[in-house]
């Protein structure tokens, strides 16, 4: 069976449940990743941002750590060095928690680049027509900072989606996960590996088509009037006041 290519195998194992699952779990890996990460790199950016030191400086150590070093080192060390330490976490809760911790480390600085491509003079502004720092930051900046952090938020996804295939070295059972063990099984190497890659491209793709749509609502949200978005956006505020 391994000696040449097997048609039969390739279109058997294209709709196996088996294989259909591990997609699965990638993209609910991909999901809950995406959005454990995104609320900690929120927290994070925020700190960043802070005129606090005690605040900027730890979340800075965070993503110099998390963006320095390998998801793969990332995840071995959390899945058998936290157990020496007491901690004991199952192969999803490892791969979960390795997954949104690296990914929050990018997301941060994704977040902190669209808010500073904010003029502080619209935050200042808004302020002085009685917005509350909260407020300004809800109402005037992200709005607009969203034009930059939802394009590069879709990528992060995208990229996501093939990440997830590095949490198979802790065994997690995800898509790369059972074709590999499909493959040991019934040495159809190549088959398999491109079953998987078909199903890797059918998700990204989606994504691609998904991320498309969202840009293309924030464009006419935000970005299409002649008049500036933060004078537009201050406008509707003031109306809701």
């Amino acid at each position: 069976m391994g000696q040449g290519w097997n048609w039969s195998g390739f279109f058997d194992y294209l709709f196996n449940p088996y294989i259909l699952s591990g997609a699965l779990t990638t993209l609910w890996l991909t999901l809950a990743a995406i959005a454990g990460g995104l609320v900690v790199g929120c927290a994070l950016a925020l700190a960043r941002l802070s005129r606090h030191r005690w605040l900027a400086a730890p979340a800075h150590f965070y993503i110099w750590v998390f963006r320095g070093t390998p998801l793969l080192v990332q995840l071995i060390i959390i899945y058998t060095g936290l157990p020496q330490l007491g901690v004991k976490l199952s192969v999803v809760e490892s791969a979960l928690l390795g997954l949104i911790l690296n990914e929050a480390a990018y997301l941060a600085e994704v977040v902190r680049g669209g808010i500073q491509s904010v003029s502080v003079g619209q935050t200042n502004a808004a302020r002085a027509v009685g917005f509350s720092s909260a407020q300004s930051m809800r109402y005037i900046v992200m709005p607009q900072a969203m034009r930059l952090i939802i394009p590069t938020l879709g990528n992060s996804i995208n990229g996501l989606l093939k990440t997830t295939s590095i949490t198979s070295v802790i065994s997690m059972e995800e898509l790369l996960r059972r074709t590999q063990v499909l493959i040991q099984e019934k040495f159809m190497v190549l088959e398999l590996f491109i079953v998987a890659a078909i199903y890797y491209l059918l998700m990204t793709t989606v994504w691609d088509f998904i991320q498309r749509r969202i840009e293309r609502h924030y464009g006419r949200a935000y970005g299409n009037a002649s008049e500036p978005a933060a004078t537009a956006t201050t406008d509707v505020v003031l109306e809701q006041r």
